[in-house]
């Protein structure tokens, strides 16, 4: 979850640190702080959000430094467990992305031996662990107090009277930093991109000494590690608001470029795409996912059933580790936007002791995914800094049309004839999203709809009910409604007794098979007196008595409708959310990139 920076070079270490920051905060805004080396070690930390820790921050001079921002898991929110941790001889500040798990029984041991604790978190007891073995040499340590650590961490370790920012990593994302003179460390690229764009991913085990010198690169042994950079292709301009009021508003207007920039990426090989093991048939698939992704996920099982007759079976990835040792699955996909979602790595590496070739999916490219999958199919999203994701959904949806038609080519469920109406279908998806995008206003005017809701439902069929699923998880991350998403047949299994003149409805009656039977549910809803809102495409014009509002979005062939409607609810929850003055791109508790289990 939280977000590091480190820095060593040149420049003003503060204001290094705080403008890397302000990029990270999207990982967590519990709480914030710097430790600077000015000679001797100066710390500042707030609970709150960085513009608060700022605020207070009094002048702090120096050329090397960490800093750190919270997303609470070990010890509530407060100022006495935010970052960066002091040693107790104040020699040694620590910042720290992860869980210790063990931290009880270090911290048994160091109690014994007079080190007083100031927090309630697990970090503390690495700070004081590192001192504890510190004779001199601070890389040698941290190695050596990571020996004792069961767990998973990013950390950066600076000492008094030193330019050296010592880091390390296992199973939370690590980037270093490099320029003239002057060297990085970071939990994400997009706080570096305003100053460099040559990075190297550091992998688990791996620490390293970043300095003006230089970076030396240690593997998990302690013997000297060289990897050449990678160049980062995203730019400084596309991480900015860009004049938009939220980052969220913003990522959403981008998806027409963000969808046709994946399309364009494999379509023109997409009958050649060589990411799939074609030595042995493909016949059952599963896809293992969290939170957004699963709901991309639950499309593509519509998706791949459709166009390749191959069974698909969707888990969330957190309970497929817990699941019985059943036959292995010739192929598992996994979803994961950021590539470091802690559940969907640890179901990779259990996918692949069963035996199953793995696919992931995933927008960031050097992320801990791309090396654990045996192939990898990449969305081009962009940075998405919104904790709530919008253009990275919509680009797993594309990532998932094209491993179904390629699987349904594999199989000879698709023929030429097929492929060439399904690469024109999806080619026109980026304008029918545009089209979407300049109907906002009739999106605006129904979120007041829901100003006053508490709990809402979405209702959806075949393959649009994820995207419904997806409506409601929006909703209730960034307007905190609460908010459902039901196969539309399952009203009257339970849910139809929550629904009363104060609980709104979302229905989506888009003109494909299942749209006599959507009416008919919706009818089932308007006896019961709640509002409605009904999405519809232009040319469904007998279902308009139904609804209290209704919103048309383009006729498109139905296979991509779930890509369109998506995007319409997107939008539905940001107007909503803004119409209850909700801090939309950071939402309370959420954070951008869950890398705790």
């Amino acid at each position: 979850m939280c977000g590091l920076i480190g820095y060593s070079g040149p420049r003003d270490v503060s204001g290094v640190l705080l403008e890397s920051l302000r990029k990270l905060e999207y990982r967590g805004y519990d709480s914030a702080g710097v430790a600077v080396v000015n000679g001797a070690l100066e710390v500042h930390k707030e609970k709150g959000e960085i513009s608060v820790m700022e605020s207070s921050m009094p002048p702090m001079q120096g050329h090397t430094g960490i800093g750190h921002t919270r997303w609470a898991t070990c010890g509530a929110p407060s100022w006495k467990n935010a970052h960066p941790f002091l040693s107790q001889d104040r020699k040694i500040a620590l910042v720290h992305n992860g869980i210790i798990e063990n931290h009880n029984q270090i911290r048994k041991g160091l109690l014994e031996n007079g080190t007083v604790f100031s927090s309630d978190t697990d970090t503390e007891v690495l700070v004081h662990l590192i001192s504890h073995y510190h004779k001199g040499d601070l890389h040698a340590a941290v190695r050596r107090a990571l020996d004792d650590v069961r767990g998973t961490y990013s950390i950066a370790v600076v000492e008094e009277y030193s330019d050296e920012v010592v880091v390390a990593k296992k199973e939370n994302p690590l980037v270093l930093g490099l320029g003239l003179n002057e060297n990085f460390v970071a939990s994400d690229v997009t706080a570096l991109l305003e100053y460099t764009s040559d990075v190297v991913y550091m992998e688990d085990g791996e620490s390293a000494v970043i300095s003006p010198r230089g970076i030396s690169l240690y593997g998990a042994d302690g013997s000297a590690a060289d990897r050449p950079p990678s160049k980062v292709q995203w730019s400084m301009e596309e991480a900015r608001k860009g004049g938009f009021e939220h980052y969220m508003l913003k990522e959403i207007f981008e998806q027409p470029r963000s969808i046709s920039e994946t399309i364009i990426s494999y379509i023109d090989e997409l009958e050649m795409l060589e990411i799939l093991p074609t030595r042995k048939k493909v016949d059952m698939v599963k896809i293992l996912a969290c939170g957004t992704s699963y709901n991309a996920g639950m499309v593509g099982k519509y998706v791949i059933e459709e166009l390749s007759g191959i069974p698909v079976q969707v888990e969330i990835a957190s309970e497929y580790r817990y699941t019985t040792k059943t036959n292995r699955c010739p192929l598992v996909v996994l979803i994961t936007q950021s590539g470091e979602t802690a559940d969907t790595l640890a179901a990779c590496r259990e996918a692949k002791d069963r035996g199953s070739f793995t696919l992931a999916i995933t927008n960031v490219v050097g992320s801990s995914i791309t090396r654990e999958a045996d192939a990898v199919l990449f969305t081009k999203a962009g940075p998405e800094i919104s904790v709530a994701a919008t253009k990275t959904y919509t680009a797993q949806l594309i990532a998932v049309y094209l491993l179904a038609a390629r699987l349904g080519y594999m199989n000879r469920s698709m023929g030429d004839e097929e492929m060439r109406i399904f690469k024109a279908s999806l080619r026109a998806l980026p304008n029918k999203v545009s089209e979407i995008l300049d109907r906002a206003q009739g999106l605006q005017a129904a979120a007041a709809m829901f100003r006053d809701a508490t709990s809402a439902f979405f209702i959806g069929r075949n393959r649009n009910f994820p995207s419904m699923m997806e409506g409601a998880l929006k909703l209730k991350e960034i307007s905190y409604v609460h908010a459902e998403g039901y196969a539309a047949g399952e009203l009257k299994h339970g849910p139809l007794a929550l629904l009363d003149e104060r609980t709104p409805l979302v229905a989506a009656c888009l003109g494909d098979h299942t749209y006599d039977k959507m009416v008919s549910n919706v009818s089932e809803v308007a006896a019961r007196g709640s509002p409605i809102l009904l999405i519809a495409n232009d040319d469904n014009e007998d279902c308009e008595t139904l609804a209290d509002q209704i919103v048309r979005i383009p006729p498109i062939e139905p296979l991509f409708s779930p890509v369109t409607l998506a995007v319409a609810l997107q939008l539905l929850s940001y107007y909503v959310a803004k119409e209850r003055g909700m801090p939309i791109d950071k939402p309370r508790n959420l954070a951008k990139s869950v890398t705790v289990e």
